[in-house]
Parts: C-alpha cells; sequence; structure tokens
C-alpha cells in the first residue's frame, strides 16, 4: 500500500466523521476552528518534516510516494495533521453527553 493511498483513506473517514457531526451544534464555528488549525498544523509540519528530512532522521522508500513535495516533505505527510485537525474535534462533540 502507498502512503497516497493510506492518506486518502484517513482523510475520507476525518471527512466522513466530521460530517456525521454536522448536526451538532456550531458545527460552522467548529468546521472554521479545525480549518485554522489544520493550516497551523500543516505549516508546522513544513518547517519540521524538512529539518528532520534533512537532518537524515528518516527516509521514505520512493516507491511508495506519490512523487510531490513541499521541499523535502512528501505531500502524504499533510494528510495526518488534516485528519487530526478535523478528527477530534468531531469525534469530541459526538462522543459528548447532551445536557439534560
Amino acid at each position: 500500500m502507498t502512503y497516497a493511498v493510506l492518506s486518502a483513506v484517513l482523510l475520507l473517514v476525518a471527512a466522513a466523521v466530521a460530517a456525521a457531526s454536522a448536526r451538532r451544534p456550531r458545527f460552522a464555528h467548529r468546521m472554521a476552528c479545525s480549518a485554522a488549525a489544520a493550516a497551523v498544523l500543516c505549516i508546522l509540519t513544513a518547517v519540521f518534516d524538512n529539518l528532520m528530512i534533512a537532518a537524515d532522521l528518516y527516509r521514505y522508500p520512493a516507491e511508495h510516494l506519490s512523487g510531490w513535495r513541499i521541499g523535502l516533505a512528501p505531500l502524504e505527510d499533510f494528510a495526518y495533521p488534516i485528519c487530526v485537525a478535523f478528527l477530534v474535534p468531531s469525534v469530541w462533540v459526538l462522543t459528548e453527553r447532551r445536557a439534560a
């Protein structure tokens, strides 16, 4: 399995869970905050992944990558912070108890 396929599956799961939380209060606000958090996390990922790859702390097998990069960081690395930014708040809202 390639990193692109794994990233696509994770993004689809995050999108499905976020969509499932659409009927909960303040959905638009939550999604706007998640988008802002995703942007910050992607910037941090770009900076620190590039530093770690440049320091040769880890490598990716080329045959599992799409070939697209932001600096030295493969594009697939950016799916994880995006998933976290949308998935965590959505799961939180879906699992919290509603006020009586």
